[in-house]
Order: C-alpha cells, then structure tokens, then sequence
C-alpha cells in the first residue's frame, strides 16, 4: 500500500478530515492534500509527524527484486 492511500484510509478510520489531521500532526492543509495525492517529494519529517498521529513511522524496508 502506498502512503498515500494509507494516510487516507487511516485519516478516515479516525474520523478525521483532512482540516483535522492537519491540526492534530501540526503540518499544514496544503501538506496533507499533497501527501493524500500522492506527491513524490515529501519532507520526512512532516510526514512522521502525520503518521506519529497513529504510532507510526517511516523506516526502510527491504525491495523485492524480480530476478
């Protein structure tokens, strides 16, 4: 799932709009719809804050490679 669509879905189970998430993670409206669309360049950091608000983060995780 990409985090896009999980920062929605996950918005959605809180009963959050995107005006609340915005608030409660302490980033801007604009951020939120731009992660929510799927901007491929994100600060970090901002994004954490999002996802801090349901115990998550952003970490590396292993590529499956098709060899």
């Amino acid at each position: 799932m990409k985090i896009a669509e999980f920062v929605k879905e996950m918005r959605k189970q809180y009963n959050l709009t995107q005006v609340d998430l915005s608030e409660k993670s302490g980033v801007g409206l604009r951020f939120i719809r731009e992660l929510e669309q799927g901007k491929e360049t994100l600060r970090l950091d901002k994004l954490n804050q999002v996802l801090n608000l349901f115990d998550y983060e952003v970490g590396p995780i292993k590529q499956r490679r098709n060899e």
